[in-house]
């Protein structure tokens, strides 16, 4: 239970990023489109929302799915906003 509840604010996280970040951004950083990652992030949190606890192979694949964008694409789309450090 602590585990699905844990899913959820980690979904919301990654939605409400991809949602506030520019679009072009995401071109910039070589990555899918924001609609697509937004799509992919909304997902994701409501198959967290919708499946209770972390058996089922949907819930598994719904936090893989955030966690992508967590890890992989949001590091790159904050670095190419953020600018060149020189």
């Amino acid at each position: 239970m602590i585990i699905w509840l844990a899913g959820i604010p980690v979904g919301i996280y990654a939605f409400g990023h991809a949602a506030t970040q520019r679009a072009d951004a995401f071109t910039a950083a070589d990555k899918m489109s924001k609609p697509v990652w937004l799509g992919i992030t909304g997902g994701g949190l409501a198959v967290l929302a919708l499946f209770r606890g972390p058996i089922t192979i949907f819930w598994i694949a719904g936090l893989v799915a955030v966690l992508v964008y967590l890890v992989d694409v949001r590091p790159k789309v904050t670095e190419v906003q953020k600018g060149s450090s020189w």
